[in-house]
C-alpha cells in the first residue's frame, strides 16, 4: 500500500498541538537572477484569498528578485488539479498540502521537496512537534502546516433557544432529541452539503470514531484494516442516524462552502441549526453572512458520545492544513514557506481565515468565541485522528467517501459501504 509510508505518529500526535484557469509549472530564474514561483491555493474570496496576496507581496518587497504568482482554486477541484499536475509533471512551486496519504502519494511519485533540513529553528519551535506529524513520511517532513483544524459540530445559538434547547448535546441520544425539538419548531436541524461527498462522510468518520477503538483508526495510514465489526457497527449507527431524517431539505445536491444556498450558506443565514464540519467552518460561514461578518451567535460542541462503542471519549477527528514545495522548485520556495510561518503572519493567517494557526505563539490571535472551546476540547482530547480520506490517500478515501453518499442515497446499505471500503483498500 502506497499509504504504508506515512508514519503512524501521523495520526497519533495531532492531539499535542496545544492548543486545513491555473497554469503549473517550476519556478524560473530571468535575467538578473530573478525568480518567480507559482502557488496554489484553496481561498476564493474574502480575507483569506486577500491574506495570500498580502503575503506573497510582503516576501516581494523583502525580496525584490522573486516574484510569486498566487492562484485561488476551489477547494472541491484542489484534488484533481494537483492529481493532473502529478501526472503531466507541470507542477506549481507551492501547493496546498492536505497530509496523510495524500501527499505520501505525490511523495512517491517524486514531486515534492523533502523540508527537514529547510525548516528554520524558531519556526519548528514554535509549532512543536505535532502539526508537522501529518506531513511527514518516512520520518521526512515534505510541508509546513499553516493551521490545526478539529471537527465538531457548529450551531446557532438563537435557533437553539428558538426551540426551547436548553444545552449542547453530549450523546447521540440528546443530538436526536434537538433535532426533534428543532423541527417542531420549523427549523432545519442539520445542514450538510452532501452534493461534495467529504461533507457526508464526515458523519461516518465520527461514528467510526466513536465505534472503533484507537489502535485501528489512528494506525489506518500503515494498517488500514476494516476487517473489525466496529466498521459496520459505525454505518449502521449513521444508518439509524439518518433515518431520522436530520438533514436540511435537498441534502443531496447541497454544495458545501459554495453561496448562500450551500450547508454553511444555511447555517450562516440562519436557514439551519448546525453543521458538522472543521474548524475552518468559521471563516467559511463568515464569508456568506448577509454583512460578511462572523456569525454572532456562532457555538460548537464535540461530536457527540455513542454508546457501545470502544472509541475513548472524547476522542476527535481533524486535520492540519499546510503548503508544500514541488521538488524542482527554487529554494524561494521554502523561504516563502519559513516567512509565512512567522508569529507576525501566523497571526494574521488566524484573523484571516478564522481558524486556529499552526503555531503556538499566535493562537493568542483566536479569539471567534466559538473556537475556545474547539480548542480546549482538542488539547484534552486521548487522541485525534486524521480525517479517514486524507490518512487512506485518494483513491481509497474517494470510495468511502461516495459510499457514504450511495447509502444515504438510499442507493446502498451498511453492508454495501463496508464491502466497497474494502475493496477500495484492496486495490491500493
Amino acid at each position: 500500500m502506497r499509504n504504508a509510508r506515512v508514519a503512524a505518529a501521523a495520526v497519533a500526535a495531532l492531539m499535542a498541538v496545544g492548543l486545513t484557469a491555473c497554469s503549473g509549472g517550476t519556478g524560473d530564474s530571468g535575467d538578473g537572477g530573478e525568480t518567480t514561483l507559482t502557488m496554489w491555493h484553496n481561498s476564493t474570496t474574502g480575507p483569506g484569498k486577500q491574506y495570500w496576496e498580502d503575503a506573497a507581496a510582503a516576501f516581494h518587497e523583502e525580496n525584490p528578485e522573486v516574484t510569486i504568482k498566487v492562484t485561488s482554486i476551489q477547494n472541491e477541484d484542489m484534488d484533481g488539479k494537483l492529481q493532473t499536475a502529478v501526472n503531466s509533471g507541470d507542477m506549481p512551486d507551492i501547493f496546498m498540502a492536505r497530509g496523510g496519504g495524500k501527499l505520501a502519494d505525490i511523495v512517491g511519485a517524486g514531486k515534492v521537496k523533502d523540508l527537514t533540513d529547510l525548516i528554520d529553528d524558531d519556526v519548528k519551535t514554535a509549532f512543536g512537534d505535532a502539526p508537522f506529524s501529518a506531513f511527514t513520511v518516512d520520518g521526512k517532513i515534505y510541508g509546513m502546516p499553516s493551521s490545526v483544524l478539529p471537527g465538531g459540530i457548529f450551531y446557532s445559538k438563537d435557533l437553539f433557544e428558538q426551540a426551547g434547547i436548553t444545552s449542547e448535546p453530549t450523546t447521540i441520544d440528546e443530538l436526536g432529541d434537538a433535532v426533534d425539538k428543532l423541527k417542531d419548531a420549523g427549523i432545519a436541524p442539520i445542514a450538510l452539503g452532501a452534493k461534495d461527498a467529504w461533507p457526508a462522510a464526515h458523519w461516518y468518520y465520527f461514528f467510526a470514531v466513536r465505534a472503533c477503538g484507537e489502535d485501528i483508526i489512528t494506525n489506518l495510514a500503515t494498517n488500514p484494516d476494516f476487517s473489525d465489526g466496529c466498521w459496520l457497527d459505525a454505518a449502521e449507527n449513521l444508518a439509524d442516524f439518518v433515518a431520522t431524517e436530520p438533514f436540511n431539505s435537498g441534502f443531496l445536491t447541497t454544495s458545501a462552502q459554495e453561496g448562500a444556498n450551500s450547508s454553511a450558506g444555511l447555517l450562516a443565514n440562519h436557514k439551519a441549526a448546525m453543521e458538522l464540519m472543521g474548524a475552518w467552518d468559521v471563516g467559511v460561514i463568515a464569508g456568506l453572512t448577509p454583512d460578511e461578518q462572523p456569525l454572532p451567535d456562532l457555538g460548537w460542541f464535540p461530536f457527540p458520545e455513542v454508546d457501545g462503542g470502544d472509541g475513548a471519549p472524547g476522542a476527535m477527528m481533524g486535520g492540519v492544513d499546510g503548503y508544500s514545495c514541488s521538488a524542482d522548485s527554487p529554494e524561494a520556495c521554502e523561504q516563502f514557506l519559513n516567512f509565512i510561518s512567522s508569529q507576525e503572519w501566523q497571526e494574521k493567517y488566524a484573523v484571516a481565515f478564522q481558524t486556529v494557526p499552526a503555531s503556538q505563539d499566535a493562537t493568542g490571535a483566536v479569539t471567534d468565541p466559538s473556537l475556545k472551546p474547539l480548542m480546549e476540547a482538542y488539547s484534552k482530547a486521548p487522541y485525534v485522528a486524521l480525517w479517514l480520506d486524507t490518512a487512506l490517500g485518494q483513491n481509497v478515501g474517494n470510495a468511502l467517501n461516495t459510499g457514504v453518499v450511495e447509502m444515504l442515497a438510499g442507493q446502498g446499505d451498511p453492508e454495501k459501504l463496508v464491502t466497497k471500503i474494502i475493496d477500495a483498500s484492496a486495490r491500493g
